[in-house]
């Protein structure tokens, strides 16, 4: 291969290797209010899902799951320009859950898909888990909604990551 042709290759890698820098620098949580919605989709590209508010408002929520442990809501006025953005995985949002009184749809729209749907011997529903970061701590929030899409019971435990051998 020629030099040339070399140098051409390493420059086409080394571009590659910035765009992907640069959108690895896109996050919700860097998004400043007053940006337009068309702005934000530029940077973030579409979201996990957008929810219409009162007045014209929407809501366009990001989500790190499964693999992650964030959830963003980022809030626009009905002139499109973003008023807020807010990380919904904390332990005093879940523990905002009403009992017996949210359902399934109003767990989705505040969190996102969870990371997990399973179901346990001693309860008939679904569990669904989401992780979450409280304060430093890897958690896991554990929502137990019955077959009428309410919800029963909401559980926190330990997550321990992948590969930590710290409690065998």
């Amino acid at each position: 291969m020629s030099t040339n042709a070399l140098r051409r290759l390493g420059i086409g890698a080394g571009a590659l290797v910035l765009v992907g820098l640069l959108s690895a620098c896109a996050s919700p949580d860097r998004e400043k209010p007053g940006a337009t919605r068309a702005e934000v989709l530029s940077r973030l590209g579409p979201p996990s899902s957008a929810t219409a508010l009162e007045g014209g408002a929407e809501r366009l929520l990001y989500s790190t799951l499964p693999a992650g442990r964030q959830v963003f809501h980022l809030d626009f006025d009905a002139a499109g320009r973003l008023q807020r953005v807010e990380q919904t995985l904390t332990f005093a949002r879940f523990s905002g859950i009403a009992l017996n009184a949210w359902t399934a749809a109003d767990v989705e729209r505040s969190f996102g898909p969870p990371m997990l749907i399973e179901r346990v011997a001693r309860f008939d529903g679904d569990v669904w888990t989401y992780r979450f970061m409280d304060d430093y701590e890897p958690r896991m929030a554990h929502i137990h909604i019955d077959h009428a899409g309410t919800v029963r019971q909401l559980l926190f435990t330990d997550d321990q990551p992948v590969g930590d051998d710290r409690n065998p």
